[in-house]
This record gives C-alpha cells, structure tokens and sequence, in this order.
C-alpha cells in the first residue's frame, strides 16, 4: 500500500504519505451473470489513460496539480466471494484511517459493498449517489445474495431508507423499482436536473458509485451487461462535474469490461470519466 505501482493511472505518481487520494483496482467479476472480464479492468485503464492528457479543458483542472496515489490492485481470489468483499473492507478502512479519500477501480459492481462497509464505520451517516443501467435492488440473484444484481439492496439494508440516491436507472424487476419507491430516491432514464436532485445532500458524507453501463451502449459497448437507452458521456461529465460542493468521502468506478469492446474505445471512455472524477473530488 506504501509504494507507488509500476504503472500508475496518467498523473497519479504522488507517494503515498503525501497523497490526499489513494486509487485502487479490485480486479473482481466472480458473479458476473452475461459477460465476463471486468476483472481486466484496473490494468487496462491504467495503460490506455496515457493516451488521453492530464489536463481537462472541461474544469481547467490538471492531475499533475493533485496529490494522488495509486497503489496498483488488490491481489484477490477466485471463487470466495466473502473473503474478496472483506479484502476491499480492510483495504478501504486502512486508507481512510489514514486520512486518504479512497478511489476504487472495478471489477464488477458487487466490489461496492466491500468499500462501503469500509466508510460506514466513520461515516454512519453515508449517503451514496449511484449512477447505473440497473437499480441492483435484487434480494437474491440465482439464489445468490451477493451479486453484482443485489449491491445496492445490501447497501441499502445498511444505511437505511433514502439514503441511495440512484440515477439513470432503466433496467430491473417489478419488485426492485417496488422496493425503490419505499427505500431509495430514484431518477429513473435520465439525469435531468441532476444538479438540483442532489441540492438535500449537501454537507452529508457521500460515496459516489459509477457503474459506466449508465452510459449508452452506442457510446460505452464494454460493458458485462449492456442495457440500451442510456445517458450521453457529456450527460455523466457534466452530472460529475456538479458533485463538486459535496463532501465526497469515496469513490468507484466498475463494470468496464475491456475484452468486450476490442476497438479499445471503452476503455478510453472510462480513463475520461475517471480523470474527471479525480479532478472533481481532488484538492479541495
């Protein structure tokens, strides 16, 4: 965790006792129920973001102006689910307790609820904006309770009602958008008026969770299960860009799934999106 990774995501190189933010990759798709290979995510991110620039002419904001660390992934198993989510727990509550403001790079969306868990235990007030194609509400998914189908209902059994703000919602059974109408505060297809939808959260602790199949599979195809109907990149940039007077205290991005999109244009959509994020939360 102390040492800088071989290959860092572009502008990321800062020593880790001097970072504010401390990226991560959870390599980790083992319920992935279409398409697998978000595993392959942290790594190719990490090598196609040197095609893109540090600079972003949208915030007139630079990386190389931040203090961010990126400790490479965390080596995780295959086929123990419990043990990956409790690795990501351990991980994400050392950074904290270090003071850092962790960014977790997916993998598939259950990788979530091990870096939640983590922000509870100092922030049990959390609020968390989700951005995603499905709602994730399920109890269970193929008689699984942990799937990357149920992580928002897990989530949600821990924070409690209209704590989950969910945007771009447009997938899911009857009984998740049930749920939904009892338990989160849903914008379902779009993010219209996002920037006031969020107005009630300002000044609580949130975590921001970006499952990139919110993008619209003409613009994002990489993706383990791609769901048509979704939102623009300048949609998810410009609803990114407006979570900057929040107090943000984590991050992830999941669900790239780089071996589905072999044009490698995915994957550059995901580096953007990632700098942007960075640039939005950073050097406050």
């Amino acid at each position: 965790m102390l040492n800088k990774n071989i290959e860092t995501f572009i502008g990321c190189e800062n020593n880790y006792s001097s970072a504010e933010i401390a990226l991560f990759g959870a390599p980790f798709d083992g319920t992935a129920s279409f398409r697998p290979g978000a595993r392959f995510a942290p790594k190719a991110i990490r090598a196609d973001s040197f095609g893109i620039e540090t600079y972003s002419p949208y915030q007139n904001k630079d990386l190389n102006e931040l203090k961010i660390f990126d400790g490479g992934d965390i080596e995780l198993p295959f086929g123990n689910t419990k043990k990956v989510l409790s690795m990501i727990e351990d991980h994400a509550t050392a950074l904290i307790s270090d003071g850092k403001l962790p960014v977790m790079i997916g993998g598939e969306h259950l990788i979530t609820l091990g870096a939640v868990r983590a922000a509870i235990k100092k922030f049990p007030n959390l609020h968390i904006i989700h951005f995603d194609a499905h709602a994730d509400l399920r109890d269970q998914y193929l008689g699984e309770t942990l799937s990357h189908a149920t992580v928002m209902r897990r989530i949600c059994e821990k924070l409690g009602d209209a704590k989950i703000y969910q945007f771009g919602i447009r997938s899911g059974e009857a009984s998740e958008f049930e749920f939904s109408n009892a338990h989160t505060v849903m914008q379902k297809f779009n993010l219209e008026g996002f920037a006031s939808k969020i107005k009630p959260l300002f000044g609580k602790p949130i975590y921001i969770s970006i499952d990139l199949d919110v993008l619209d599979p003409s613009i994002f195809p990489g993706t383990g299960t791609p769901e048509a109907g979704g939102v623009t990149f300048n949609e998810l940039l410009y609803a990114i860009i407006s979570l900057s007077p929040l107090h943000i205290i984590g991050c992830d991005l999941t669900e790239l799934s780089p071996t589905c999109d072999h044009s490698g244009v995915s994957t550059l959509v995901a580096c953007k999106i990632l700098r942007e994020l960075l640039l939005t939360i950073g050097g406050k």
